[in-house]
C-alpha cells in the first residue's frame, strides 16, 4: 500500500525515503534483505506484520511495493520476478473467455508474444491500433474490449500517445486503460494521474538501472482493482525475491539523476545523428520533427534515453553499425548505466516478424547510458564510418 506520509514530497525525495524506513530493531537506514520463506507465529493465526509466507508478501518486497505506489502516485504497488509476469497476472486477473484487447502497432516484442501466442490460446481476442491516433483506437475498440493498452514512448519506434485522450476513450467504451511506462519510468511521466487504471513497468530497465535484476511491477490507484491484482499476484506466485526487490530499491534511489544524465546525453546523440549522412531517420521524441514532440512534451519530464535510427543501405548496413560499435555494447534490455545497441529485427522484436508490429529491416536501437557524451557520439561515428 502507498504510504501517504510521503505524498507531497517531491519526486527526488520520495525515490530514496518512501518504503525506505529505518530497521526499528537495529536503526539500520536500508531496509533489511528479508531472505526468508516462512515465519514465526505467536500462536496459530497470531502473525508478526501479517508476514507468514514469502509468496504472500515478504518486508524487502513490501519497502519496494510501497515505493513503486508512492512514485506513480498509485494506492497499491506489486512487485513481480519480471516485466512478462506482471503482464501475465494482469491479463488473467482483468480478462475472461471472449473479451477483447486493443494492443499498440508498437510494442515489446514480449508482449505481442504473450498476447499472440499465450493469451489467445484462453479465448481472449485482440487487435491492432495505431495509438497515437484517437480515430484508430476507437475504429479498433468492440462490445468485447475491456483493455486498451499503451506503451508511450513505444518500444522500438519511439512512438508517442496522448495518455488522458485515450483514458478518455477506455472510459467512454467502458474499458480499462494499461500503460506501459518502462520506457519514460515514473519520474519522467505519470499516467496514473492522466487517468490511466494500471501502470506497468519492467523493473529491470530504468527503475533499476544497473543491468544487475530481473523483475516487473503494476501500480494503481484503484484500491479494489489493486486488491484483485494482489489476489491474483499470491495465487500464481511470480513475485520479487528479497534480493532483486532490495537490488531495485537501491536502484530506484538514484533514478531522478540518472534520468536527467539519459536524457541530456539521448539529445545529443539524436542532434548528431540526425546530420549524419547515413542515418535517413532519427527518431526520439525530444526532436522537433517527430510527431509525437509536442504530446510529450505536455506530459512527460523530458524525452528519455531510448534512440532508435534507420541506416542507409538497409538490414545488413544497420546490422554492421550494431557490430562495429565498441563502446555501446551489443546486447538486448536497456535502461542501464551503460550504453546499449541493438538491431530489433533480429534481437528484441524478432518474436514479432510477418506481423502488424513488424520492424523495420534497416532499425538501430540504443538505449543511450550515462556515460561522458562526446566518447558516446565518438563511438557512433566510427561505427557509422
Amino acid at each position: 500500500m502507498s504510504d501517504d506520509s510521503h505524498e507531497h514530497q517531491s519526486f527526488e525525495t520520495r525515490a530514496i525515503h518512501a518504503g525506505n524506513t529505518a530497521d526499528p530493531l537495529t536503526g539500520a537506514v536500508v531496509p533489511p534483505i528479508y531472505q526468508v520463506s516462512t515465519y514465526k507465529q505467536d500462536g496459530v493465526g497470531g502473525l508478526r506484520g501479517g508476514y507468514e509466507y514469502s509468496r504472500s508478501a515478504n518486508p524487502t518486497r513490501t519497502a519496494l511495493e510501497e515505493n513503486l505506489a508512492a512514485l506513480e502516485g498509485g494506492r497499491r504497488g506489486l512487485a513481480f520476478a519480471s516485466g512478462l509476469a506482471a503482464e501475465d497476472c494482469l491479463l488473467r486477473a482483468m480478462l475472461s473467455p471472449g473479451d477483447h484487447v486493443v494492443i499498440p502497432n508498437d510494442a515489446y516484442g514480449g508482449t505481442f508474444r504473450l498476447f499472440a501466442k499465450v493469451v489467445s490460446r484462453w479465448g481472449v481476442e485482440w487487435s491492432v491500433a495505431d495509438t497515437s491516433d484517437a480515430a484508430a483506437v476507437r475504429a479498433a475498440i468492440t462490445p468485447k474490449t475491456k483493455l486498451i493498452w499503451v506503451e508511450t514512448p513505444s518500444n522500438p519506434l519511439l512512438g508517442i500517445t496522448d495518455i488522458a485522450v485515450v483514458a478518455d476513450i477506455a472510459r467512454t467504451a467502458g474499458a480499462r486503460l494499461v500503460v506501459d511506462n518502462t520506457f519514460a519510468s515514473p519520474y519522467l511521466q505519470q499516467p496514473l494521474a492522466l487517468g490511466a487504471d494500471v501502470v506497468l513497468h519492467s523493473l529491470t530497465k530504468y527503475m533499476g538501472g544497473h543491468s544487475d535484476v530481473v523483475g516487473g511491477a503494476l501500480v494503481t490507484a484503484d484500491a479494489a482493482l489493486g486488491e484483485e491484482l494482489a489476489y491474483h499476484q499470491n495465487a500464481m506466485g511470480a513475485v520479487a525475491g528479497p534480493f532483486d526487490s532490495w537490488i531495485v530499491l537501491r536502484g530506484i534511489k538514484t533514478l531522478a539523476v540518472r534520468m536527467d544524465r539519459h536524457a541530456e546525453n539521448a539529445t545529443k546523440v539524436a542532434e548528431m545523428l540526425t546530420r549524419h549522412p547515413k542515418v535517413t531517420q532519427v527518431l526520439y521524441p525530444g526532436l522537433p520533427e517527430h510527431p509525437g514532440h509536442d504530446i510529450a512534451a505536455k506530459q512527460m519530464r523530458n524525452f528519455g534515453g531510448m534512440i532508435s535510427f534507420r541506416v542507409a543501405g538497409g538490414e545488413e548496413a544497420a546490422v554492421e553499425v550494431c557490430n562495429r560499435a565498441k563502446l555501446f555494447t551489443l546486447g538486448e534490455s536497456l535502461g542501464g548505466v551503460e550504453s546499449l545497441i541493438e538491431h530489433p529485427g533480429r534481437m528484441t522484436h524478432a518474436s514479432v516478424v510477418g506481423s502488424a508490429l513488424e520492424v523495420p529491416a534497416d532499425l538501430v536501437r540504443l538505449s543511450v547510458g550515462i556515460e561522458n557524451a562526446d566518447d558516446l557520439l565518438a563511438d557512433l561515428a566510427q561505427a557509422l564510418g
